[in-house]
């Protein structure tokens, strides 16, 4: 069985590939651009994404979209996280909260899947807070600002651990637990 993750960030198929592997279930990356709309909700990114993508004649496929929502910030970079990433990156966060004592935030993760000709879309969160300098050299992205325990960065632990505790993985277990009560797998 093969799912494609639709993707530009190969590590984010290595964190899918961790999680199904036990199910039998292979990872397939597939580059293939869409429009990602600009909202406020991941889940609607997510649903008008999976449209795209079923025009486009793709099926069994998994599309995410994720977002660091940090509460001193109102929410800030939340759904524009991927564009805040490339334009200030982690050093430009961590100036935005320089003397802020409130730093806790929560990573977002929202997953659709097209699978057997279902629809499943789930979200997964994982609170936290924001460290006030950079920690690691694993994952990516805000991986190494991001604390789940207030000490250790995601960028800290391996990906295996990281998935225990993760936006993504919670989201991914929910997922699976929502393909075994449909039956398809």
């Amino acid at each position: 069985m093969k799912l494609k993750v639709i993707t530009s960030n190969p590590g984010k198929v290595r964190e899918y590939q961790n999680s199904f592997t036990h199910l039998g279930i292979e990872m397939e990356h597939l580059h293939l651009p869409y429009d990602e709309i600009q909202t406020f909700q991941l889940e609607e990114v997510v649903e008008k994404g999976m449209v795209e993508i079923r025009k486009k004649g793709v099926t069994d496929f998994i599309i995410d979209d994720s977002g660091l929502f940090i509460d001193s910030l109102k929410g800030f970079p939340g759904v524009w996280s991927a564009f805040a990433q490339k334009t200030i990156g982690n050093e430009g966060i961590l100036k935005l909260m320089k003397n802020v004592s409130d730093r806790k935030a929560e990573f977002k993760c929202c997953i659709g899947c097209d699978f057997g000709g279902e629809t499943i879309i789930v979200t997964g969160i994982c609170n936290g807070t924001i460290l006030t300098t950079e920690k690691g050299k694993e994952g990516f992205g805000y991986d190494p600002i991001f604390s789940y325990d207030g000490k250790l960065s995601f960028a800290e632990i391996s990906t295996e651990e990281k998935n225990n505790f993760s936006h993504r993985g919670n989201a991914v277990r929910l997922l699976i637990s929502e393909l075994k009560n449909r039956s398809l797998i």
